[in-house]
């Protein structure tokens, strides 16, 4: 009986260390360097998790991020963004030179931050728990009320993209440094936020080594990118629509407008 208790014992001893990893939670650390407060400074954050100074760190749902007043100024660390102000998921309220602010993550998705004092200071956490997620694509186009979240799996990050509806295509700016060896990428593009059949560059290289697979209201692609590139641009046959309804409503009165204009400036020029 005591033999058994100490085999079950030593078993206890090899399964708890291994189960607690599997659980492990991270914390991160974001420097704000000496200069920050100024708009001219060369960076205003710096992530010791991937050495980038972008302010954009993509973490796992649980992990924490720490960040690191070391400027000489006092800063916030505020949810939100300048244009639409705190969304009150998190604020540091103000912290001075050598003080600290720590978060947790809970919940998945991208968390933009910046500084109330100094709104150049901005950046981005990506918590992601499977797919990451870049949410409001396109909101910035068109109508402002038409967007889409796009997922992705990668080992680095993939920025906001930029939208060109002339050109019917998105830019993704990819970020940080490969998390991994796979270099693989899956990108799940919304069909009603760009359709058709692609056409894809990575930086200013047209690749034609990309799967495109077409799942319900998703155009899924699947392809390989170098540890050096720094666009992708995905061309489709239509993107997000350059005109809502109040666009369209905008454009007809700006139509009639430019008419009646026309019109009165050919009357005075009779009298």
């Amino acid at each position: 009986m005591d033999a058994k208790f100490l085999v079950l014992g030593l078993t206890a001893l090899f399964i708890i260390p291994m189960t607690s990893t599997v659980f492990a939670q991270s914390t991160y650390d974001v420097n704000i360097p000496t200069g920050a407060a100024s708009p001219n400074s060369a960076y205003f954050w710096q992530s010791e998790k991937d050495g980038s100074t972008t302010g954009d760190v993509a973490i796992s749902l649980g992990d924490s991020i720490l960040w690191k007043n070391a400027d000489t100024a006092a800063h916030t660390v505020t949810s939100g963004n300048v244009e639409e102000g705190p969304d009150d998921i998190f604020d540091s309220d103000l912290f001075g030179p050598g003080k600290s602010f720590l978060h947790k993550f809970t919940e998945s998705g991208h968390f933009d931050y910046y500084c109330l004092l100094h709104p150049w200071m901005d950046g981005t956490i990506m918590v992601t728990a499977g797919y990451s997620i870049i949410p409001n694509v396109g909101k910035m186009t068109g109508d402002g009320e038409t967007f889409f979240d796009v997922e992705y799996d990668f080992n680095r990050l993939l920025g906001k993209p930029l939208i060109n509806i002339e050109q019917k295509s998105i830019t993704f700016e990819i970020l940080g440094e490969p998390q991994s060896d796979n270099n693989d990428l899956e990108l799940r593009l919304p069909s009603d936020l760009i359709d058709g059949n692609f056409v894809i560059w990575i930086d200013s290289e047209k690749i034609s080594d990309f799967e495109q697979v077409k799942d319900g209201d998703l155009n899924i692609v699947f392809l390989t990118v170098d540890v050096d590139s720094e666009l992708l641009t995905v061309m489709g046959a239509s993107v997000v629509p350059e005109f809502g309804t109040i666009g369209v409503m905008i454009l007809i009165i700006s139509i009639i407008s430019m008419i009646a204009l026309s019109r009165k400036s050919r009357i005075s020029v009779k009298f």
